[in-house]
């Protein structure tokens, strides 16, 4: 079966994708969280499907691909520069991928989110006590 790519955007609203299914049709959908969105994606891929008489879809079928400029304008709180260093890659080469002029490929996204990851991991970490010294 093929696969279906949805393109994951994230802004105040919350999450949104959209994929073009077998390029007849487009298909949107949006939530407040990242699993909801999933949840609603197979059900609106499958939804589809059962109307053209296609099988089913699960989890396997389905891949996201976020969008990096709206992730960076809604998580603005990232130090770009910083981050880059993090990825192993160039501020400014971070800088056209997050503001779209440089199209950005999956081995470049994926350095980025697994510095984005490992940041995360980090902070979560964090003792809560803090010096005051």
């Amino acid at each position: 079966m093929k696969k279906i790519t949805f393109i994951v955007e994230k802004d105040e609203n919350g999450f949104s994708a959209s994929a073009e299914y077998f390029k007849k049709y487009s298909i949107v959908t949006i939530a407040d969280d990242l699993p909801e969105l999933k949840a609603n994606i197979l059900d609106a891929v499958n939804l589809q499907a059962a109307h053209n008489g296609k099988p089913v879809f699960t989890d396997n079928d389905i891949v996201l691909k976020y969008d990096m400029p709206s992730f960076f304008n809604f998580y603005d709180v990232i130090n770009s520069k910083a981050l880059a260093k993090r990825a192993g890659m160039s501020q400014s080469l971070l800088s056209q991928y997050t503001n779209g002029i440089k199209p950005v490929s999956e081995k470049q996204v994926q350095k980025v989110f697994n510095a984005i990851k490992q940041l995360g991991k980090e902070l979560y970490e964090l003792d809560y006590s803090f010096s005051t010294k």
